[in-house]
């Protein structure tokens, strides 16, 4: 049995680290201005050490370059891909033929993965990428496990499968939607998405024999979210796609926090290597309660399953979490004062939970004490006022620099 790669988003230097502490085979990553999130914080320089310390620890790195490209960015993508020849990720990721034309002359080493932006849904299109120079293919959200498995079981045996599976869907086809540049002037195609499908809007019904006369339908305060997805989430279906053979397992959610990555790594993780170790005996009700205690949206299989699935929208726009959020992370281990950096507020009594990495249950306590970081005074409370904040706190089991905190709301 083939053991997949866990693959994990990273929006910055810190989140990378992160998802590899929390079980990451590899991370998936951009610059500022030539992948679809170019709000994540990886300039060229975090993007080398990222690199770097991947591959010190024997982890993989694959870069974005995903746009789609007007003329005017080509001379941009070729002074990178210089460089991505230079520093060496693990592969790059493209969905323009145009771009990957560029990586193959100014790139030659680096492998090619073609982004779910290319909406590969069959195993024509699949082949046509795999002629043209790609070796992996990431396959459009729009394939139910039926459609997969014929890939997996007619594709050449030195071509790569990805799949998501799990994180936010876009409505659109394989995300190459128009919705937010037609609306905000940022084009989702170029990085710049403004998630307009997540916004609230107000609903008018117009009676035809008196037309500019529109009347408000009512649903709540907020609107109605009718183009909103929930998010994918397949962990129910780990075991059949472990016995597809497929290479990697992606994790969406590059502007996600770590507290986010955190949590979602370690129970794909765990999931996996439970499945692989005990495969009788796989359970993923227990992952998917650990996913319950993170997720902002609902969640959905999707089409993986039944093709005729409509339960995939969000009606009531929720992004939020009403039992936890994020507490804090490790940033000194200490036996009686721990410093950790704090995310939202803290008191004397509130229930923590300690992610441990390669373990599915955290660590359960009480805050019993607070020290002031400056003074060392007892406290009894603290908020996240400044970049950084952070406190003294006591952990009952030792644990290491960058475990992640969640509170009990």
């Amino acid at each position: 049995m083939q053991k997949p790669e866990l693959l994990a988003p990273a929006g910055s230097y810190q989140k990378a680290k992160i998802a590899f502490l929390y079980g990451a085979d590899a991370i998936y990553c951009g610059t500022s201005s030539l992948s679809l999130r170019t709000r994540a914080d990886m300039e060229n320089e975090d993007l080398i050490n990222t690199i770097k310390y991947a591959h010190e620890i024997g982890k993989k790195v694959y870069v974005t370059l995903n746009i789609f490209a007007f003329d005017d960015k080509y001379q941009e993508i070729i002074e990178m891909a210089k460089i991505l020849e230079k520093i060496k990720p693990d592969g790059i990721i493209v969905a323009d033929g145009g771009v990957l034309e560029v990586i193959k002359q100014y790139a030659p080493s680096i492998p090619i993965h073609v982004s779910t932006q290319a909406n590969i849904v069959s195993m024509h299109t699949a082949n046509f990428w795999y002629k043209n120079g790609a070796k992996r293919m990431i396959l459009g959200r729009e394939l139910n496990k039926k459609q997969i498995k014929y890939i997996m079981e007619n594709k050449p045996n030195d071509m790569e499968i990805e799949i998501f599976v799990h994180g936010a869907i876009c409505f659109s086809y394989s995300g190459r939607c128009f919705l937010s540049d037609f609306l905000s002037g940022r084009s989702a195609n170029l990085g710049e998405c403004s998630q307009s499908c997540r916004w609230s809007y107000n609903l008018y019904a117009e009676e035809k024999n008196n037309l500019g006369e529109f009347m408000p339908i009512e649903t709540n305060e907020y609107g109605t979210s009718i183009f909103s997805s929930k998010d994918l989430c397949l962990i129910n279906e780990i075991p059949e796609i472990i016995e597809m053979g497929i290479d990697s397992l992606k994790i969406e959610g590059r502007l996600k926090t770590e507290y986010y990555i955190a949590s979602v790594i370690n129970t794909y993780r765990s999931a996996i290597d439970d499945y692989i170790k005990d495969p009788k005996n796989y359970d993923g009700s227990k992952y998917l309660k650990e996913l319950e205690k993170v997720r902002t949206r609902g969640l959905t299989t999707f089409y993986f399953n039944d093709k005729n699935n409509k339960d995939i929208q969000e009606y009531g726009g929720r992004q939020y979490n009403e039992q936890y959020e994020y507490g804090g992370k490790i940033i000194k281990y200490n036996s009686d004062k721990t410093v950790i950096e704090i995310k939202n507020k803290l008191k004397v009594g509130d229930e923590l939970e300690l992610l441990i990495p390669y373990k599915l249950e955290p660590l359960v306590f009480k805050i019993e004490k607070l020290w002031d970081i400056n003074t060392k005074e007892e406290i009894n409370s603290i908020s996240p006022g400044i970049k950084g904040q952070q406190v003294l706190i006591n952990i009952p089991i030792k644990c290491e620099n960058g475990w992640i905190l969640r509170r009990k709301k």
